[in-house]
């Protein structure tokens, strides 16, 4: 079985390999940008993980793992729109680098194409495969439109939070995994508690990005820190300081979110300062730790050396990027 750095390798060779017209410049350069600016990879390495557990020649599954990393970047580039974000992975985001129109239209050459690898899997594992894939792409884009919606309504509350956040970030981990183990030829059972596995674990992994947004290192982060917050995002750790917080407390707070007047800099510290006086990142790790400890019962559930699928878990749980 192949290790995780020995798959994440194999990946980074294989999007090396995939060549782009070098016309229309513009269309095909941003693809060529985002995907060169590295990653986890981890969509298309538990793809690979869990094809593994059924079939060692892993180099068959490469294609559909592409799909999922071309599929991820398409959602980055529309998102980072949306967001106004500046900065992806340390660089450039596409839209600035170029423009809203370019990344807009080369993040849809993307999904295409991640539909143009998907179709190259053998017959008795397309038709499935399509099925989880289209359901997966679809609940992606449901988890964008309430993170959207959620900036301009009065309430959330942090159930629908765990909800936008399973569509938008969890429901992708899961697919991934899910397809593996449906190309690798692995029971339905398992591919099905393959997928509550990623999912589960997907949510703790957005609960962290959550807290890294606002408490990481901005070197090691490679986003803008507090952008959330800059943003108006009603992530959990906002939600749960809502809950937790007084009167004149929760005042404060609901009040720096909706100033348009105060310099983000401060915003971002103010808010920061209530965060740490209510143990807000104690309060979300224990929540990141119960959705961790419940997505490796699901993993144990298959009852294979399941040992790489574990590492790739608690690396995530401890990331600081």
């Amino acid at each position: 079985m192949k290790s995780i750095d020995e798959l994440r390798t194999l990946v980074e060779q294989e999007l090396l390999s995939l060549k782009y017209p070098s016309t229309p410049a513009d269309l095909y350069a941003p693809i060529d940008y985002i995907l060169s600016l590295g990653g986890k990879r981890m969509r298309p390495i538990l793809l690979l993980l869990s094809y593994q557990l059924y079939n060692k020649d892993v180099k068959a599954a490469l294609r559909p793992a592409i799909a999922i990393e071309v599929f991820h970047n398409f959602t980055l580039l529309h998102d980072d729109i949306m967001d106004e974000a500046p900065v992806r992975r340390g660089q450039s985001t596409v839209h600035t680098k170029w423009n809203e129109n370019v990344a807009i239209l080369s993040g849809d050459a993307m999904l295409i194409q991640s539909y143009h690898y998907l179709s190259e899997l053998p017959k008795e594992s397309l038709i499935e495969c399509l099925s989880v894939f289209n359901t997966m792409a679809l609940k992606v884009c449901e988890g964008q439109q309430y993170d959207m919606d959620f900036e301009i309504q009065a309430e959330v509350d942090l159930k629908s939070y765990l909800k936008m956040i399973e569509y938008k970030t969890a429901v992708l981990l899961g697919a991934s995994l899910k397809m593996g183990a449906i190309i690798g030829g692995g029971a339905k059972e398992d591919a099905d508690n393959l997928y509550e596995f990623g999912r589960k674990i997907g949510i703790a992994f957005q609960l962290k990005d959550d807290l890294l947004d606002v408490f990481g290192d901005t070197n090691a982060f490679g986003k803008q820190l507090g952008g959330d917050i800059i943003a108006n995002k009603k992530t959990c750790l906002y939600l749960k300081a809502l809950s937790l917080s007084d009167g004149s407390e929760k005042m404060e707070l609901v009040n720096l979110y909706s100033s348009e007047t105060i310099n983000s800099t401060e915003k971002v510290e103010k808010i920061k300062q209530i965060y740490a006086s209510l143990e807000i990142e104690t309060h979300i790790n224990e929540l990141i730790n119960e959705y961790y400890e419940n997505a490796m019962k699901s993993l144990n559930a298959i009852g294979k050396d399941t040992s790489e699928l574990e590492k790739f878990a608690a690396l995530l749980k401890i990331r600081e990027s």
